[in-house]
């Protein structure tokens, strides 16, 4: 163990996802697909709708933030996970592992917050479609995606923050494959109450409150669907939903898991796999949800390829 005066750590020891040699190198080969998948996909989308006039839509400006973010919360931790199975020494430093916890944070929140947003553009263009361009102006979008991002911020400074009040000492290792709250508060040889507060206050707060808004928004868009009388147009408003509520219950899903439940040790390797799917399975589902499942981004898609080729 590295110190500093002799008892305060200045890196920390990645644990990663399993202590098994023989599952090292499989798992590398995984994660590295898996990332390699969602790089291209999401990097694609981003390209796709960015370079097509007729996507530029709030729906698809909602999902063309929804790409960056995965793009970048992957890119934060995933280059380190992959090295980690590689490398016997899997160290971070503590400014490394702070950096690391603030960006990996601001992205996780802003998601929860775009993906609201995605669900409020839904309730609006089924149950309001006479009034959605009115309702979803481009100034209405800009507003909701800055405050996706300020609600990032604001979560990822409040956690962070409150971290670098800890000291930390004698012990080292972080039971996770990167720098997280909980995993964290455990190696803390001073009082973490404070620390546990604000994650009840702002975990709580940052999926119940987009939880609810999501659930309240569709509500109203399933009611608004039963009412439609032709069939085909209730197979449409189902189909324009589905991809966003697969997304939705991986994500939150998994988040709630990880975050408001106890946090033993047992549980800490649970939690070390229901994290997984948050933050390597979803970034990588949502782009091939959301363009397997829409047909505008199909045909797009189609007709960019056969322009290149």
């Amino acid at each position: 163990m590295l110190a500093r005066n002799d008892s305060l750590v200045i890196e920390f020891i990645l644990a990663g996802l399993t202590d098994h040699p023989e599952l090292q190198q499989p798992l590398f080969h995984l994660f590295l697909m898996i990332y390699v998948v969602t790089m291209v996909g999401n990097l694609g989308l981003i390209i796709l709708i960015g370079l097509n006039s007729h996507l530029h839509t709030p729906m698809y400006y909602f999902l063309f933030n929804l790409s960056f973010i995965d793009l970048c919360y992957s890119s934060v931790f995933t280059p380190k996970m992959l090295m980690n199975f590689v490398f016997r020494e899997n160290t971070i430093s503590y400014v490394g592992c702070m950096t690391q916890l603030f960006f990996f944070l601001f992205f996780v929140i802003s998601e929860c917050y775009m993906l609201t947003s995605m669900a409020y553009d839904r309730y609006v263009a089924i149950c309001n479609p006479l009034l959605y361009k009115v309702s979803m102006s481009h100034q209405v979008c800009l507003v909701l995606s800055l405050a996706a991002y300020v609600m990032g911020f604001a979560g990822a400074s409040a956690h962070t923050g409150c971290m670098l009040r800890l000291t930390f000492c004698n012990v080292n290792v972080i039971n996770h494959y990167l720098c997280d709250i909980l995993p964290l508060l455990q190696l803390s040889c001073t009082s973490t109450y404070v620390n546990e507060v604000v994650v009840l206050i702002v975990v709580g707060i940052n999926i119940t409150v987009p939880s609810f808004t999501i659930l309240i928004s569709y509500i109203f868009i399933l009611s608004s669907i039963l009412h439609i009388k032709s069939s085909q147009g209730r197979s449409k408003a189902f189909s324009t939903c589905s991809s966003h509520v697969i997304s939705l219950f991986l994500f939150f899903g998994s988040a709630a898991f990880m975050y408001l439940k106890y946090s033993s040790p047992e549980s800490m390797d649970l939690g070390k796999i229901s994290s997984v799917f948050y933050t390597n399975v979803v970034p990588m589902l949502n782009p091939l949800i959301y363009s397997l499942r829409n047909k505008d981004i199909k045909v797009t898609l189609r007709k960019s390829l056969r322009t290149m080729f």
